[in-house]
């Protein structure tokens, strides 16, 4: 199959989303199929919104793939006529995200449209299925595919996980993701700084996508005495990063919204126990009080409290590191399509050869010719 992928910038930035596009890319070509990718320049909210005026549809498609991330450009574009399906890669919905309630229903407004445009949709949990559906309803076919977790190949053992976990203070804390206020990297910060003698923080991830904030976030440690308790690294490669997960002792990305948090599973790869918000897909992996601990998001002193039962108590910090280290990945379920993806590292797709086949025929007009793919 001919197959386009929409998208923002490049493939090669550095998040969870643009992982799992890779990954997807990846797995359709080794399939033998032809991946196109089409490229919207990345710019803020309102200036995609003008890419409605000028894009257009290509042709010579079979199905076309838009990452959910694409929707304020593609209003008008989807909704003038095409010869093959489009599909909804969704990451998150923006409008679950937290903000003023004006804010969000102008986004929910704009992402309905969008969401009703498509004729299907590829989900990466239960947590934004559930969001899909209050928008929209339950109408479409769509499959539950969570993301892959194989990047960093075998975990560590269970005596290296001992060992760590019985290394005395300061507590070790990995923070992993861009430097944007979603990720909560100020309400950690303003956790440490509460007791900042028992804690070193790593902060990996890149500051480029919101420069404001990241610079916010740099003056924010000064002015708290913790230079000497936090390292910002920038983003890494995956060995450096490897690296600092065999190396930490606990995972805190405490988010006001994850539409999935693939970060929380490749920690777990390394016997981590994660701390997440109780908002958003993070309720899906961790299970609170055994592989980490989920906390109300923007709350430092629960958050705090949670760090420092983890760095006084190291039997439980060593049986929430194995308890982390044996966790499976959760089962991918499947939809009203009657598609399900099977448990596995890897992005499972297949179904996206057959879902010619789900949609109506009116959908676009040259479906006789595709559905023997």
């Amino acid at each position: 199959m001919n197959i386009g992928l929409v998208i923002y910038g490049s493939l090669d930035y550095t998040s969870g989303g643009f992982f799992y596009d890779r990954r997807l890319v990846e797995y359709l070509r080794a399939q033998g199929d032809e991946v196109r990718i089409i490229s919207l320049p990345w710019r803020d909210y309102f200036k995609h919104l003008t890419d409605n005026l000028t894009f257009r549809l290509p042709p010579g498609l079979d199905l076309v793939i838009q990452d959910e991330l694409n929707h304020p450009s593609l209003l008008r574009a989807n909704r003038r006529p095409h010869p093959y399906p489009l599909i909804s890669l969704v990451h998150h919905l923006r409008s679950s995200e937290q903000r003023p309630a004006w804010q969000n229903a102008f986004y929910r407004w704009i992402e309905r449209r969008y969401l009703r445009s498509v004729d299907g949709f590829i989900l990466n949990s239960k947590t934004t299925r559930d969001a899909v559906r209050k928008l929209v309803g339950d109408s479409k076919p769509h499959i539950v595919a969570y993301p892959p977790t194989d990047r960093f190949g075998s975990s560590i053992s269970e005596s290296e996980v001992r060992l760590r976990a019985a290394t005395p203070l300061p507590l070790r804390i990995l923070f992993l993701g861009n430097l944007i206020p979603r990720k909560g990297l100020h309400t950690l910060l303003a956790a440490i700084s509460l007791h900042p003698s028992a804690f070193h923080l790593d902060i990996v991830g890149s500051p480029e996508v919101d420069p404001a904030y990241a610079r916010a976030i740099q003056d924010q440690a000064a002015a708290s005495g913790l230079e000497s308790s936090v390292r910002f690294h920038g983003p890494l490669d995956d060995n450096a990063l490897a690296e600092k997960f065999s190396s930490a002792q606990v995972l805190v990305v405490p988010s006001s919204y994850e539409g999935f948090g693939i970060v929380y599973l490749e920690g777990m790869g390394f016997g981590l126990p994660a701390i997440g918000a109780t908002v958003g897909a993070a309720c899906e992996i961790i299970t609170d009080s055994q592989t980490g601990y989920l906390v109300p998001p923007q709350d430092p002193a629960i958050l705090a409290a949670r760090l420092l039962t983890l760095a006084r108590d190291r039997d439980k910090l060593t049986q929430m590191s194995l308890n982390a280290g044996t966790l499976s990945a959760p089962s991918c379920l499947g939809s009203n399509s009657a598609q399900h993806s099977p448990i596995s590292p890897k992005i499972h797709t297949p179904s996206i050869r057959s879902w010619t086949t789900l949609f109506p025929a009116t959908c676009w007009p040259n479906k006789a010719s595709m559905t023997a793919l």
